[in-house]
């Protein structure tokens, strides 16, 4: 009887003084009103105009965490604060179960969940196959005999946007992944570097600012995107500019991966980033299986890292992750945030368009068409760190292949919403009227069936150049050669209006002062809004 007090003890024990996982929520934002008076120190310039250009309105997630509640918890006995949240108004947390449960006791505390959903008080265990995570990186192996990347555009007709010089010049992407090594001297980045199209990243899992490190499989999926080697590999957004962050731990397979990937995401919207790319996704295969998902938690609402995806396409961001790479496996669903509503999940198929037998399936937990969109995955074209161009397998890169010509397609369409582009990119697909959960609705047409005709009339007007110093060009192809344009500044005030037309398209702005202001142009049907940067 004493031996077996002894190992009941034990066990008491170890439930008690193991370390968990978990999150804090907070009940509100007290300071907020300080944010709202002052959003440009929270948020860049860029970040604004992006919800100004979609009418989108700021709101209480977009205001920091109370600094005050966070320096609480950080105090707190026993308590590691690993990540944290202000979409979520959340902190990812470690310690054991009984200091993380009096944490409940602060009047602040909405409310704590577990990564361990088993010691959750509401929480039911589902017996259900925990089997497989979607981190494609663990299952991508380069082939190191020479490829060429036409197909892997040409299927998505790619090449029309690109014919037309629509290569996501102005646009922004933020790729989170594991790793970029090489990316700072192989050839094949030298055109990202050569025109600063690098803007800067970050590693989330050291706290670092050396973010040419890590694991190459960001480096992979970069090169699928803004990878430039004539005859060898072209990326789908050669002239798109990228933020690169690490959010992936090698070690080790933790929920606080899903809290860095939300802080990126949280990031790249500050920075003004137009896309987020993630070949990462999270299913099971943790090292501590009690904090694998279920199929019944892809339902878009149950996991952190879904809920912060779908955040930041509430800000204006298009968000397209990796369907995952479990079709081969018992459980063969998507993973997370693959499972969001409004993110594009990227399955993969081959060169000849049939689906990849690895590429996961859907739908999401709650019924959805998941993945929604395929792109080429099967032995696609990519640059490793040291710049030698092989091929790879994976819905890893069938995601930023996708992503870069969604870049390109929006530089087509400025004026267009994330949802627009979302919707445009799906209704091109070739089984949009008849999707399944094997193919999503398809694979998209790029050119033929979003019409050249609809690229040709968008490019046929531009303004230029900009930045301008004092004159700037209105070119337009209208049936009616007079337009009115409006400039106002930043607060909405009309400063100028003019009339102009196709003989004489220039307008001078030599009485504003530096800065940044909105245009109004209208001829006929055609109607233009944007911005203008007077030096």
């Amino acid at each position: 009887m004493k031996s077996n007090f002894t190992y009941l003890l034990l066990l008491l024990s170890f439930a008690v003084f193991a370390q968990e996982d978990a999150w804090v929520y907070f009940n509100g934002k007290p300071n907020a009103q300080v944010f709202f008076a002052n959003p440009l120190a929270e948020l860049s310039q860029k970040s604004l105009d992006r919800r100004t250009n979609q009418n989108i309105a700021l709101d209480i997630t977009d205001a920091p965490l109370e600094t005050s509640y966070v320096n609480q918890i950080i105090s707190s006995t026993g308590i590691t604060v690993m990540a944290q949240s202000k979409w979520l108004n959340a902190l990812h947390i470690q310690g054991n179960q009984a200091n993380i449960n009096a944490l409940k006791a602060l009047s602040f505390v909405q409310k704590i969940e577990f990564a361990d959903k088993t010691l959750n008080v509401t929480s039911k265990k589902v017996s259900e196959a925990k089997t497989g995570s979607s981190k494609d990186k663990l299952k991508t192996a380069i082939d190191y005999s020479y490829g060429n990347s036409a197909n892997q555009i040409q299927m998505l007709n790619g090449q029309v946007l690109h014919q037309q010089n629509f290569t996501g010049e102005g646009k922004i992407i933020a790729v989170l992944d594991a790793g970029f090594p090489g990316v700072n001297t192989a050839q094949p980045f030298e055109n990202l570097r050569n025109n600063n199209r690098i803007l800067g990243g970050y590693d989330f899992t050291a706290r670092n600012t050396n973010f040419y490190t890590g694991d190459d499989h960001g480096t992979l999926v970069l090169s699928t995107m803004g990878g430039y080697k004539e005859n060898s590999l072209i990326g789908t957004a050669p002239n798109a500019s990228y933020y690169l962050f690490i959010t992936e731990i090698d070690a080790f397979e933790n929920p606080v991966e899903e809290s860095l990937w939300v802080e990126a995401a949280e990031r790249a919207d500050a920075l003004g980033v137009d896309i987020i790319t993630t070949s990462l996704g999270y299913f099971g295969d943790r090292d501590e299986s009690r904090y694998n998902h279920t199929y019944s938690d892809m339902n878009g609402v149950t996991n952190f890292i879904s809920r912060g995806a779908e955040t930041a396409f509430s800000k204006g961001i298009l968000v397209l992750a990796s369907a995952g790479n479990e079709g081969n496996r018992v459980e063969k669903h998507i993973g997370s945030p693959a499972d969001a509503v409004s993110v594009l999940a990227i399955g993969s198929v081959t060169a000849a368009k049939t689906r990849s037998s690895f590429s996961s399936i859907g739908p999401s937990y709650d019924g959805r068409i998941k993945p929604e969109i395929m792109a080429q995955g099967t032995a696609s074209v990519v640059s490793d760190a040291n710049g030698i161009i092989g091929t790879v397998n994976g819905t890893s890169f069938s995601c930023p292949i996708m992503s870069g010509m969604a870049a390109s397609l929006w530089q087509a369409f400025p004026s267009k919403t994330n949802q627009e582009i979302r919707q445009m990119i799906l209704a091109s697909s070739d089984r949009f009227t008849n999707p399944d959960n094997n193919y999503g609705y398809g694979i998209p047409n790029f050119g033929a069936t979003l019409s050249v005709d609809n690229f040709i009339a968008e490019a046929s007007f531009s303004v230029y150049p900009n930045p301008v110093k004092n004159e700037v060009t209105f070119s337009f192809l209208t049936e009616n050669s007079t337009a009115s344009v409006t400039i106002y500044s930043v607060l909405g005030q009309k400063l100028i209006q003019e009339k102009i037309n196709n003989s004489n398209p220039v307008l001078s702005l030599q009485s504003l002062q530096s800065g940044l202001y909105f245009y109004s142009f209208d001829a006929d049907n055609l109607h233009k809004t944007g911005k203008l940067i007077k030096q």
